[in-house]
């Protein structure tokens, strides 16, 4: 066992994994953690028998390891090329570096940074992008960096270029679109996907793209929500993470509507960011599976 210094306490790590699902994948994966003294603390698994796929999510400590975490690593890394897994494996206090964007509705920016600054939001916020000045002084004021960068039609590729060196710069793995106004080029979707999430203002898939308020409300529906999704291509389509509604009925006025949704807005973007930095969420095909 590996020594520890008196008075600390074990590190938590976090694996995240998916693969084809075959007999023996438990045991496998199992059979490295008993021979390297990897102890368990949490675990969720999903068996998809429509996909083929087994998806996977643990905690573990190193409370009893026999190895350092770099030799776990290297005999994990070895496992996953044998069984094709996809996998993620990190330290729990090694937080996902996350850069936010918004124009000027600040409903879930405010959410998002009030959660992170509680230590609600297991994530660190590395910067606020924007199209516009609206927001500086309410993002300042938590002391994080606001980048102010304005867009036209003749030079949207300039400033979705400054944005993606931005979010390298920072290191960042996720970027949360957080009521950003702007709808992203495919090349930049291609080079951000899995790691950029959307809230999307009506309960995907009803109701996509402009007014989906004004939609909602001329067709009469008695709930009204929001959709929080992974960033593609394909406008309001990809693969949901979370959802939230709520109940109306047919006094609500457009305009009431509005203020009602920044309620379910705020609170399926913050879930959906922190289930993706706890590494809950897998993709899976068009789906997602959350663990």
């Amino acid at each position: 066992m590996i020594e520890r210094q008196a008075g600390t306490e074990p590190r938590a790590y976090i694996l995240s994994f998916q693969c084809p699902d075959r007999l023996g994948v438990v045991a496998r994966y199992s059979q490295l953690f008993l021979e390297a003294g990897a102890f368990i603390t949490e675990i969720s698994n999903f068996s998809d028998p429509f996909s083929g796929t087994f998806h996977l999510r643990c905690v573990f400590d190193d409370r009893a390891m026999t190895v350092p975490y770099a030799e776990f690593c290297r005999r994990f890394s070895l496992l996953a090329d044998d069984m094709t897994m996809q996998y993620r494996l990190r330290p729990a206090d090694q937080l996902p570096r996350v850069l936010l964007a918004v124009s000027r509705y600040d409903h879930c920016l405010v959410a998002l940074l009030t959660k992170w600054r509680a230590r609600a939001l297991p994530a660190s916020i590395v910067g606020v992008v924007s199209n516009h000045e609206d927001c500086r002084e309410l993002v300042e004021w938590y002391g994080v960096p606001y980048h102010y960068l304005p867009v036209t039609p003749e030079h949207k590729q300039l400033q979705e270029a400054q944005m993606l060196q931005l979010f390298r710069d920072q290191q960042a793995d996720l970027l949360v679109l957080a009521r950003y106004m702007q709808i992203l080029s495919n090349e930049l979707c291609a080079e951000l996907a899995g790691q950029a999430i959307n809230i999307h203002h009506s309960f995907l898939p009803g109701f996509k793209g402009a007014r989906p308020y004004h939609q909602a409300y001329e067709r009469g529906v008695k709930v009204i929500g929001a959709t929080a999704h992974y960033v593609t291509s394909d406008l309001d389509e990809g693969p949901i993470i979370a959802q939230e509604v709520k109940a109306i009925d047919h006094q609500v006025s457009v305009e009431q509507m509005i203020h009602l949704g920044h309620d379910t807005e705020a609170t399926a973007l913050s879930q959906a960011v922190r289930l993706h930095c706890e590494e809950r969420v897998q993709l899976n095909g068009q789906r997602t599976v959350v663990l």
